[in-house]
């Protein structure tokens, strides 16, 4: 049972890491768990000031949520199984295939589009139980798994589509899944905030949540505390492959042509997205609001650079070097904050021992003082 990646199911304890008295040491405990905040909110503000007429727009952000809800889906969908310690490649490939799917059902087999998006839910579920039993059935590292799961799923979204782009009328309330707008808003953006406080509220405040953390951190001490490690994770990738088929929904509402072309290029940013989650909110743990943070900073960044003529290549290339300085900024102040715990646990050691010394002193003083003699009758 290997895990692809750690994930840190206990939370450390606070006392260990001391009194912060002095303000670097405050600001030095702040970095790993806001530093990305705070890096996101100056981007924004930097933008703001090189762009004002372009950035600090309603119509931009309209823009970011509408073009970034699908990536941020994404991300939330590669975040769950990497709660248990995987790795789920099928969120980019998968997305081509469910994509051309909901459309093709529609156009070329004349089914209803509640039919066609539960028909795409279903596959794509099916699809991560598939992951589930080659992870945890046929013992296949969850990397290679998904990997080799995934390019058969592109594979399949070319024969289907023959290379072409897959065209035809949708009817109106399939295209009213991502038209319309929620308080001056894209209605996309509500669907991720709803599945994220609700991947929230599971992965925090259940069970089922903390089980799947305990997963992440020692299968095999979960194992031994009667978790169902193989169900929990099986069940980790179905729901990845449900998310992500509901992504490939609203890909085909927002776009209305299906194409194998279009798809993978969402790979990378979710799971950058889903990697600099564990960097950031709560450092060293794959976290729902640090997987926001992630795609936040990643869509601020990018659509200011673009805005300020950055070239074609902007995109890939500050997806990868973000992502590099931001897992090396959270290892360095975890390694420094590794170092002040032990510190602090040999402090208590020394305390406790100089504690303990005078009282067995006393005691073995009184212990080997001759006795008097009684005094004469």
């Amino acid at each position: 049972m290997s895990n692809s990646i750690k994930s840190t199911a206990l939370e450390p304890d606070p006392s260990l890491d001391g009194d912060a008295a002095t303000l670097a040491q405050r600001l030095g405990r702040a970095l790993p768990v806001y530093g990305l905040v705070g890096l996101t909110v100056l981007l924004a503000l930097l933008f703001s000031v090189t762009s004002p007429e372009t950035f600090p727009t309603l119509f931009n952000l309209r823009a970011i949520l509408s073009d970034k809800s699908v990536i941020a889906l994404l991300a939330l969908a590669a975040t769950i199984p990497m709660i248990t310690g995987k790795i789920d490649l099928t969120v980019g490939y998968g997305i081509v295939l469910w994509h051309i799917l909901a459309i093709s059902l529609q156009t070329k087999m004349g089914l209803p589009w509640p039919a066609a998006v539960l028909i795409v839910m279903l596959l794509a579920g099916l699809c991560g139980l598939f992951n589930g039993l080659l992870v945890e059935l046929a013992q296949i590292d969850s990397f290679i798994a998904t990997l080799g799961t995934g390019t058969v799923i592109y594979a399949l979204a070319m024969w289907h589509s023959g290379g072409r782009q897959v065209l035809g009328e949708l009817p109106d309330g399939f295209l009213a899944l991502t038209g319309g707008q929620l308080l001056g808003l894209p209605i996309v953006a509500f669907y991720v905030l709803a599945v994220s406080v609700s991947l929230w509220l599971v992965t925090e405040f259940t069970p089922l949540g903390r089980a799947l953390y305990v997963i992440g951190a020692n299968p095999k001490a979960a194992q031994l505390n009667g978790i169902a490690v193989r169900k929990h994770v099986m069940g980790a990738f179905v729901a990845s492959g449900l998310l992500s088929g509901f992504a490939g929904v609203l890909l085909a509402s927002r776009l209305q042509i299906g194409q194998a072309s279009v798809g993978l290029e969402f790979l990378l940013p979710a799971l950058v997205g889903a990697f600099l989650g564990s960097t950031t909110i709560r450092p060293g743990r794959v976290n729902v609001w640090g997987t926001l943070i992630g795609v936040a900073i990643l869509a601020i960044g990018i659509s200011g650079i673009q805005q300020l003529g950055g070239a074609f290549f902007v995109e890939p290339l500050f997806n990868g070097v973000t992502l590099l300085v931001s897992i090396g900024i959270a290892g360095w102040a975890q390694q420094r904050r590794n170092l002040s715990i032990k510190r602090r646990i040999a402090e208590r050691q020394l305390d406790s021992v100089g504690q303990a010394t005078p009282v067995g002193v006393g005691a073995a003083a009184g212990a080997s003082a001759p006795a008097h003699p009684a005094g004469p009758a």
